[in-house]
This record gives structure tokens, C-alpha cells and sequence, in this order.
């Protein structure tokens, strides 16, 4: 046997291991996301749910335990908010809280750029990285605030624009946009769930009788009933006047 047949290397296998998907493949599973996730319908009290989803999901997370802070707020496209909340404390000047003073700031920022661009600020920055683009060659600089976590609300029947954005805010662009992602999928998981499965009162689909007064039969000794309002049998027309013998 020869030496070189009983020496073999291995070869590196470094190359097989599987990537981490570059920005453009992010942007292109986030605009999927959106075009996946469309409520039937959307009011103040689907807000109030999907908030108290995503605060409920973040304090049994474990990022809870790292950053202990989180911001969420639901508005509609106009600037309505339906939603409001925080968890953990408000920090000082010194940055001691649970939450900064500027986290508001930033979760606002996030907001306008799901106005302006229609799409998830998680796209906008996955795709702005892809691209080799800057906010300013994107218009979004200022008040913008180009980081993940807020998704917009779209219809199902009303595909020109979102209605509402829903988004959260605790420092890290991609756990947030996860966060606020898998709360949404559960939530129509979740309602298409309870429309499947109607309660009896109402799987009929015909307009209930609404039952007739059947005429008075005398039957019995007592007050005989009444005949107002009946057409005397022997007029001739209706207001006729009864003639007596």
C-alpha cells in the first residue's frame, strides 16, 4: 500500500456549513411577511389584543432578562394612537432605567418610516443595506428612524395602503421585528381559529319569521275580544258606514 493512499486529509468542509442570510434575502422574507399577514379587519379592539400579545411575548422572553425595557405602540396611518404601552421603568438622565428617554424618540422615527415607504422599517433597512444605499439617497433621514420593528397593518380587501402600524422598541432591530412579527401571525392564526367555529346562534343564514297574530276564537263565557280596528262585513267599501235595519 502506498504512503499516499494511507494518508488522506480531509477535506475542508467549511464551505458546506449553512450561511446566515445576507440583507437581500432578510428584505425579500420580510416583504413576504407583509404580503402573508392581512387582517380581515382591524379596530381599537384588535389593537388593545395585539398589543397585550407582544408585551405578554416579551416578558416571558428571554430578552426580557437582558434588556428588561421594551416600548410598543399601535397607530393608525393617520397618527391615531389605538395603543400604548411600556414595560419596564423609565431611566433618568443618567441611563439607570429600564427604558431611556430617547426610546420613544426612536420608536416614533420608526413609525414614519412605515408611513412614508409603506413597508416595514425592518425592509427598509435590510433593503437600504442590500442596495449599498444611505437614508439620505433614500429620503429618509431627520425624524426617520431607520431600525426594525415596525410592521404595518394591511387589509385584505384594501391592498393601496396599510391602515394602522404596529411596533416596538427594546434596542435590537432584528428581535423586534421578529417580536412584532410572530405576535401578528399568532393573532390571525388565532381569529381564524374562533371564525371557523361559530356559536348556534348564529349559523343560521335566513332571516328568523316573524310570527303572525292569529284571530281571536271566543271559546268560553267572558269578555268576547275586541273588534276594533275590523272592517264591518256588510260594507260595501272600505270606510263604508254600516246601515242599520
Amino acid at each position: 500500500m502506498s504512503y499516499a493512499a494511507s494518508t488522506q486529509i480531509p477535506m475542508f468542509s467549511g464551505f458546506n456549513a449553512q450561511m446566515p442570510p445576507n440583507d437581500a434575502e432578510l428584505a425579500t422574507q420580510a416583504l413576504q411577511e407583509e404580503a402573508m399577514y392581512r387582517f380581515p379587519s382591524f379596530d381599537a379592539d384588535a389593537a388593545v389584543m395585539l398589543g397585550l400579545s407582544i408585551r405578554k411575548r416579551f416578558r416571558a422572553s428571554s430578552r426580557h432578562v437582558k434588556v428588561r425595557g421594551m416600548i410598543i405602540s399601535i397607530q393608525t396611518i393617520a397618527g391615531h394612537t389605538l395603543f400604548s404601552c411600556t414595560v419596564g421603568n423609565l431611566g433618568g438622565i443618567d441611563g439607570g432605567g429600564d427604558v431611556s428617554l430617547d426610546s420613544w424618540t426612536c420608536l416614533e422615527g420608526m413609525i414614519a418610516v412605515v408611513r412614508k415607504t409603506g413597508h416595514s422599517s425592518y425592509y427598509v433597512e435590510k433593503g437600504m443595506n442590500a442596495m449599498g444605499k444611505t437614508p439620505r439617497q433614500l429620503g429618509v433621514q431627520g425624524e426617520y428612524k431607520i431600525n426594525g420593528g415596525a410592521f404595518p397593518i394591511w387589509l385584505e380587501n384594501a391592498p393601496c395602503c396599510p391602515i394602522a402600524v404596529v411596533a416596538c422598541y427594546s434596542g435590537s432591530s432584528q428581535d423586534d421585528h421578529h417580536m412584532v412579527v410572530t405576535a401578528v401571525r399568532d393573532y390571525l392564526k388565532k381569529i381564524a381559529r374562533d371564525s371557523s367555529v361559530l356559536p348556534p346562534s348564529t349559523m343560521g343564514t335566513g332571516i328568523p319569521a316573524i310570527p303572525m297574530p292569529m284571530a281571536h276564537q271566543h271559546t268560553g263565557p267572558g269578555r268576547p275580544p275586541s273588534t276594533v280596528g275590523r272592517r264591518h262585513l256588510n260594507s260595501r267599501s272600505y270606510g263604508g258606514t254600516h246601515k242599520t235595519p
